[in-house]
């Protein structure tokens, strides 16, 4: 029997965990990458992927870049939808390694919020709504283990974690590890195995060249 299944992409955690480390890993298919990792018997009805507007202060081209990705997944993928917190980028003073006493510099500071609570909140109202039953979610972070007990011992719907930490020497989060029902691991070949089409079919949409 085929689950519904509801995908939750903690979008900030996936990049600095996973993609990060390679530009040409940023072009990810989502959905290809999660039906290799799960297999035929999940039904993916919906990814919802959890993110903020990146800020351009360090890097001009970010935004651009981060814009056509999200118009990308929302053209190719039908069942994604885009939740949005906030960044902030800000200067503050801060101590200089090494330095006795400190000497402070000022540095870039940049901050993601709300992202995590916005997973925690559609993960448990769509499992409330009956919606899915699987939920899986793509994050390392143990600030949502509370939301993903609930989902299993209220509920009691099957939850999958996918660890998106492609250092072997990483494990998932014990926390989240004893809520769930199974648990995946993202590697690097997986990454390079799952891209969207450089061009969007259909669109003006394209592969930013620093991500080739």
């Amino acid at each position: 029997m085929s689950l519904k299944t509801y995908v939750y992409v903690d979008g900030f955690n996936l990049y600095y965990r996973a993609l990060i480390v390679n530009p040409r890993y940023k072009w990810l298919d989502l959905k290809k990458l999660c039906e290799s990792l799960l297999g035929p018997r999940h039904e993916i009805r919906k990814i919802k992927y959890f993110t903020a507007r990146v800020s351009g202060k360090i890097d001009n081209n970010k935004p651009m870049r981060q814009a056509a990705y999200l118009r990308a997944i929302k053209a190719f993928i039908p069942e994604v939808e885009i939740i949005y917190g906030r960044f902030y980028s800000h200067y503050v003073s801060a101590p200089l390694a090494g330095t006795t006493p400190y000497k402070f510099v000022k540095i870039v500071k940049t901050e993601e919020k709300g992202s995590d609570v916005n997973l925690a909140v559609h993960l448990l109202n769509d499992a409330w709504l009956n919606l899915y039953d699987c939920a899986v979610v793509i994050s390392n972070d143990s600030d949502l283990a509370e939301s993903c007990r609930l989902v299993r011992e209220q509920n009691k719907k099957q939850l999958g974690v996918i660890c998106p930490d492609i250092n072997p020497n990483t494990n998932p989060s014990k926390e989240l590890i004893q809520h769930s029902s199974f648990v995946e691991k993202i590697r690097k070949g997986l990454l390079a195995a799952s891209q969207l089409p450089d061009h969007i079919p259909g669109t003006n949409i394209y592969r930013p060249q620093e991500w080739q």
